[in-house]
């Protein structure tokens, strides 16, 4: 049932993705449903802070930019220090109210959040395609039906959470456990998957009955703008949720730092996380860090190409690459190699690169300008370290991508894979979070095993292979926080979610999560 991620595409015909299914929106469809906000002179929106339930102007701007265009379209907010102390009173002030509140109170709230949400899925997808540069179907298909269930699936979990007892006749004494909300909370959100990751640490935070204040990224701001029209309309009473906009080492610093906030959850690189880290261990905060990943994909020979490959070709490419538990690694046993290299280079010159707002498009934009330099940067890393260009970007065989005049200024770049690189090489070891993906082949399992766990990351791992023995020895000795086999990407909102060594600290899930936003508390009673 809370399985809604990308890994279920995986039973489209191939090549084809399902999102493409969708027709392109329509261009003034999400404007209709806009928060009380001023036109500046080139027709940006301009973003306001939402703080106990209202919107706040602010006097200066960042301007964030539509990566399809390259061109700006909205204004945001670049707030600092003191939004967030305005923030932080509302949400304390909200907390004693929310927090008094039983758990199926605060999940009728978040139902009605759901349901409104739902309600206008077309005009959060489109915003969160021009905003991020994904393809509209994508958003349409994926993120934005994931942020409805978020909302929905705590509003449920919440419901049905169990404390632990013992009975201690030696003693005679009867043992019981509580939780309790924390308070304010920090959440600070990426630009990948603005709504999708935003809604994911909202809805288990206020379920259990904390307030928030919250940071999107300042790249990706509108849909959680959107969303706050929502959180009105639902009725969510002033101050639980408060979205602050700017720059992290403003807004992201002063919240971290910020005496009233015990608890910070954030997703993104982990040189940020260290930085959160040494922030916060003086005031001994709690923290949930998703960071980043360099996912390894082992292929044994017995695996069954047919649907390996197009699952591969989805675990590299969707959402340009920029997907934290993207495949960037791929281990594929020699006897196998040429064949799949062979199938696997073919399927990825089979994606349209183009407008995300058309939907034949398989590959969108990337985030930035600066974003698009660093990936393309890294594949000329790769060229300088020995490795070959299979397709795609630098390879000489694949031509200009053909983009509508109006495109021209966008952020794209062609799916590429490199082979003949050694494991130590950057490209195979540092996080690049774009459509580059490296290839490259072993003998044996121990040695598959050993060179996928010889990076500094461990969020997670693919295997392909028929043999179940293979796949189970195998995951067990992977260093990372989720293997999937024979799939990518399919997810259940009851299992835990987080990685290992320097993708992060701590799980998300009915129960992690629910866990992460309270404290514990055991009473021993004398009978």
């Amino acid at each position: 049932m809370y399985s809604s991620d990308y890994g279920d595409m995986s039973d489209c015909p191939y090549p084809e993705w399902n999102w493409q299914r969708h027709t392109v929106l329509s261009k003034t469809s999400f404007t209709s449903f806009r928060p009380p906000t001023k036109k500046s002179k080139n027709m940006a929106l301009e973003i306001q802070n939402f703080i106990n339930s209202e919107f706040v102007p602010h006097h200066r701007h960042l301007d964030s930019f539509n990566p399809g265009t390259g061109e700006v379209w909205a204004k945001i907010p670049d707030s600092g220090e003191n939004e967030v102390n305005a923030a932080v009173d509302a949400a304390k002030q909200a907390f004693l109210s929310w927090s008094a509140l039983s758990p199926d109170v605060r999940a009728g709230y978040m139902t009605r959040i759901a349901d409104l949400l739902e309600s206008r899925l077309d005009e959060f997808a489109e915003a969160e395609s021009r905003d991020q540069g994904k393809p509209v179907g994508l958003a349409t298909l994926v993120d934005i039906p994931r942020a409805v269930l978020n909302f929905k699936f705590f509003a449920s979990a919440v419901q049905h959470t169990l404390n632990d007892s013992t009975v201690q006749d030696k003693f005679g004494v009867f043992n019981y456990t509580t939780r309790k909300p924390l308070g304010v909370a920090g959440l600070i959100c990426p630009w990948n998957l603005p709504l999708y990751l935003l809604s994911f640490k909202i809805a288990p935070c206020i379920a259990a009955g904390n307030t928030c204040v919250c940071k999107p990224s300042e790249m990706t701001s509108v849909s959680a703008w959107m969303l706050c029209k929502v959180f009105n309309d639902a009725g969510l009473p002033a101050g639980v949720v408060n979205m602050v906009f700017g720059y992290g080492h403003t807004v992201g610093q002063a919240m971290v730092q910020h005496p009233a906030i015990p608890i910070i959850s954030f997703t993104g690189g982990t040189e940020t996380g260290k930085k959160i880290v040494r922030a916060t261990a003086e005031n001994f905060k709690k923290l949930s860090l998703e960071l980043g990943g360099k996912n390894a994909a082992i292929i044994f020979d017995d695996a069954d190409l047919a649907q390996c490959v197009p699952t591969v070709v989805r675990s590299s490419f969707t959402n340009q690459g920029e997907v934290c538990l993207a495949t960037s690694r791929i281990f594929v046993q020699e006897g196998l190699y040429p064949k799949f290299l062979q199938e696997y280079v073919e399927a990825t010159r089979k994606l349209k690169v183009g407008p995300p707002t058309e939907s034949t498009t398989n590959i969108g934009a990337l985030i930035s300008k600066e974003h698009l330099a660093k990936v393309k940067g890294y594949v000329a890393i790769g060229i300088q370290e020995g490795g070959h260009i299979e397709c795609g970007e630098e390879s000489g065989t694949d031509g200009e991508i053909d983009l509508p005049e109006t495109h021209k200024n966008g952020y794209y770049m062609r799916p590429t894979i490199i082979t003949n690189l050694a494991d130590s090489s950057r490209c195979m070891q540092e996080e690049i979070f774009g459509p580059v993906t490296c290839v490259v082949p072993f003998k044996t399992e121990d040695e598959a095993i050993e060179r996928a766990n010889g990076v500094n990351y461990g969020l997670c791992a693919s295997v392909y292979t028929r043999d179940l023995g293979t796949a189970h020895r195998v995951a067990h000795q992977l260093d990372v926080g989720t293997v999937w086999t024979n799939c990518w990407l399919i997810r259940d909102l009851n299992m835990p979610f987080g990685g290992t060594k320097a993708s992060g600290i701590g799980r998300e899930s009915a129960k992690a999560s629910l866990d992460f936003y309270t404290e514990e508390k055991n009473i021993c009673i004398k009978i």
